[in-house]
């Protein structure tokens, strides 16, 4: 699978509402067949960063970056955004979440 993590700063005036703002892409791209997860989470310590966990099988990414909400997607966030996202990508065995071990629930 393809992971991949990106941090979102968003304006102030933006940061409670982006959920929303987000909410088409992040629906349209839950639906796409090779999307296996696309979960945001606002940072605890920044109110103004979020962070999007989102994996595709391997052949899936590309038909995301192609898509036609993924290309309205960057015109319609940027300017809700105070700079350019910061990712992290990488490819990984499997196609979905393993146990931690070393916190294991008996």
């Amino acid at each position: 699978m393809i992971f991949i993590t990106a941090r979102f700063r968003v304006k102030a005036e933006d940061a409670d509402r982006w959920p929303e703002i987000s909410r088409s892409f992040t629906e349209a791209t839950r639906a796409e067949p090779g999307n296996l997860w696309f979960d945001w989470a606002r940072s605890t310590e920044d109110p103004q960063e979020y962070v999007l966990l989102e994996a595709f099988k391997d052949d899936g990414a590309e038909a995301h970056v192609g898509s036609d909400h993924f290309k309205q997607a960057q015109r319609d966030l940027p300017p809700h955004l105070e700079e350019t996202p910061r990712i992290v990508n990488f490819q990984v065995p499997g196609e979905q979440w393993s146990e931690l071990g070393e916190m294991a629930v008996d």
